[in-house]
Parts: structure tokens; C-alpha cells; sequence
């Protein structure tokens, strides 16, 4: 048997991953040693179990700075996790959160008024990828001439399928990165100012400053996390409304349903589709030992699907309440920008239902997936409308 998400059908994996959840829920790829773990629960322990189940990158040693994410927050465990946690939670509190609610909107306001009239777009170039990506530059400083090499360089580490990108684009990317963020690091210790990386600077853990390899660790989280998993998001939205009739029509008339919406969006297409995990020792699994070192990726995709969690599961329904969806993880991992992303979300949403009436995917368009079985989704997403 053999696991190959990205190659079979790579805008609809979930056919898949329902015959590995029947056959092989946790299935050993003999070819690259890894073990894959594809039901609800078994796919809740392995992401929030972190004394079994590691998020150190292969036992990288985080004083290291050539990996931009050996010393972030997604590859770090207790006790030095929750320090670092608690330096950036800061920055988004539900306060701190909606106070940004007033600049989204502008920005949405904005960049619907350059398309509204022309009755098409690719929504991806023209909305879903610029919102976020401006958000969460201005959060951390960065020059409006410099998102579009963020953007770059995020669609290529988040592009590890066997098929698609190397790892001499992986390795120039994080080159290209890792000597940006410095430069700016080194900027901001001499000139600090209101934004994250100089708060972070400034932050101390038991009296004692973030070192270099968090602090990029940091920075390359919170830009590739802030950009790819809201553009997504949006994306994914747009084509879960359009592709069921009626969905539009329901959310212009009960515009509260729009927030529950999104919940089932998360759960249907999921952003993030597997997360990565290494056991700290011998484990079992269902009924699968898993010897110690073994990494293990944790497929969230197929999680949200999983019908003995899910009523329907293949069914994507905005009238779906409690939806525990493992779309931003679980545990101590949960994603801290979880309500930034769900505000972007809710906001662009809101601007594209009410200014771009009778909203439709073009007929001819060819949708494709970006090549990546990390993250889920569309390189563009052309749409038309009734002019305004």
C-alpha cells in the first residue's frame, strides 16, 4: 500500500484519506521510515500528547540558526515552549486581536474597490492574498516593498511534496530569509519601534533576552503562519460557498451564520492539512507500536473527515454546530493566531458576499491546488460577478 495525497487527486485528497482511515489508520511508508496517522483520535493524541510525541524537527539542536524553524514555537517542547508562548500571546489577546478589526476592514474596503467594478478577478492576487500578507508585515514592521518576496519565499517552505519544489529551493529560501530577518533584527536592536520584533527584542524569559535562533524562529513563524493559513482560508471559503447552491443566498440573508460557516470551512478543507511529530519513546497507537525517534505526520485533513467524529462528514454544512475541528491543532500547539486568522476571515468574507453580487467561479476556470501536502490551498481562484 502506498500514501501519495498530492499525486492522485491533488484537489481532492479526502477519498484517500477515507481508504487509509478504513485500511491502514496508522500506515508505516517503508520508503521515507515515516508513520502516518490518519483518525480523529488518534491524530488528537499524537498533536496534543507532547511528552510521546515530540515537535523537536528531528532532533535538531535549536541553538542552531541555519533552519529558520529549529528554535520556533511549533518545533519547541515544555518547559521552554510555554516561555516562549507566553512572550507572544501578548500580541494576540482577544483585546489586542480586535483592535486590529478597524485596519482590516479599510484594507478589505480597499482592495474591493479596485475589482468591484469589473465584474471578474482571481480573488486569490486580488484579495485573499494581499490581506493578510499587509497584516501581519505591519504587525512585524516590515516595508510595504518587501511582502511580495515574503510571499515567495512562504509558498516554497510550504511546498514539500515529493513532486514538487527541491531542496536547493527550500535552502535558498530559508538563505534568502534567514539574512532578511537578521538584517532587520540587527536594525531594530539599534533603532526599536512599536512593532512585534521589537517588543520581541525588548521581551526577557527569567531575565534572560530570546537568543538569535528564536528569535528568527519567531519571525518566519508568525510571516508564513500569518500569511498562508488566512489566504487559504479565504480561499478555501469561496470555493466551499460557491460549490454548494444556496450557500450565498442563506449567509446574505443570516449574516450571523457566517462565523459557524467558517468553522465548517476549517473542518472541510482544512489550511493545514498534516503536522509533523517525532516520538520521544516506544508508543502505540490503535494497535500499532511505533518505536522511539519515529517521526509521524499527523494528517489533520483526514481528521476532519473522520466519520465516526463527523456526522455527514463529507458534507459540507453551515448548519454544523460544535464543530471540533483540529484545523488550527490541539493542546499546548493550538494556534496562537487562531483568532487573528478567523477575524481576517470573517471580515473579507463579509466585504466579497456584499460587494460582489451573484458571486460565481468563472465556468472555464481550471482550479489547482498549490503543490504542497502541507497546506491546502488554490494558486488562484478566478470568480465573476454582476458589476457594480
Amino acid at each position: 500500500m502506498e500514501f501519495a495525497p498530492a499525486n492522485e487527486h491533488p484537489l481532492d485528497p479526502f477519498p484517500q484519506y477515507e481508504r487509509m482511515r478504513e485500511a491502514a489508520p496508522v500506515f508505516h511508508d517503508e520508503q521515507s521510515g515515516s508513520w502516518h496517522v490518519f483518525r480523529y483520535d488518534d491524530v488528537q493524541r499524537v498533536l496534543s500528547e507532547h511528552a510521546s510525541f515530540s515537535s523537536r524537527m528531528g532532533g535538531e539542536d535549536p541553538s542552531e540558526t541555519g533552519h529558520l524553524f529549529a528554535s520556533s514555537l511549533i518545533t519547541t517542547d515544555p518547559p521552554r515552549h510555554r516561555q516562549l508562548r507566553s512572550l507572544v500571546t501578548q500580541a494576540f489577546t482577544p483585546k489586542a486581536v480586535d483592535a486590529l478589526a478597524p485596519r482590516i476592514s479599510n484594507l478589505t474596503e480597499e482592495l474591493l474597490e479596485g475589482i468591484a467594478s469589473l465584474g471578474t478577478a482571481d480573488l486569490i492576487q486580488a484579495l485573499a492574498y494581499p490581506l493578510p500578507v499587509i497584516v501581519i508585515s505591519e504587525l512585524m514592521g516590515i516595508p510595504a516593498e518587501d511582502r511580495d518576496r515574503f510571499k515567495q519565499w512562504s509558498d516554497v517552505i510550504v511546498s514539500q511534496t515529493r513532486t514538487s519544489t527541491t531542496n536547493e529551493d527550500h535552502q535558498a529560501a530559508n538563505a534568502e530569509m534567514t539574512g532578511y530577518f537578521l538584517d532587520l533584527i540587527e536594525r531594530r536592536r539599534t533603532r526599536p519601534g512599536t512593532d512585534l520584533i521589537s517588543n520581541l527584542l525588548s521581551a526577557e524569559i527569567d531575565g534572560q533576552k530570546l537568543n538569535v535562533a528564536e528569535l528568527l524562529g519567531f519571525c518566519a513563524l508568525l510571516l508564513v503562519a500569518g500569511n498562508e493559513t488566512t489566504t487559504n482560508l479565504i480561499g478555501n471559503a469561496v470555493l466551499c460557498f460557491t460549490e454548494v447552491p444556496g450557500t450565498i443566498e442563506r449567509l446574505l440573508k443570516e449574516p450571523s451564520l457566517l462565523p459557524q460557516a467558517i468553522e465548517e470551512v476549517l473542518r472541510f478543507r482544512s489550511p493545514v492539512q498534516s503536522m509533523y511529530r517525532v516520538t520521544v519513546a516506544d508508543t502505540t497507537l490503535g494497535d500499532v507500536q511505533i518505536p522511539a525517534g519515529a517521526p509521524v505526520v499527523a494528517w489533520i485533513g483526514s481528521a476532519n473527515r473522520d466519520e465516526r467524529q463527523f456526522q455527514r462528514a463529507a458534507r459540507f454544512d453551515i448548519d454544523r454546530d460544535q464543530i471540533r475541528h483540529l484545523a488550527f491543532g490541539h493542546g499546548i500547539h493550538f494556534c496562537l493566531g487562531a483568532p487573528l486568522a478567523r477575524l481576517e476571515a470573517r471580515v473579507a468574507l463579509e466585504g466579497i458576499l456584499s460587494r460582489l453580487p451573484g458571486l460565481t467561479l468563472d465556468p472555464g476556470a481550471r482550479l489547482e491546488r498549490m503543490e504542497s501536502t502541507i497546506v491546502y490551498g488554490l494558486k488562484s481562484l478566478p470568480a465573476r460577478w454582476q458589476a457594480a
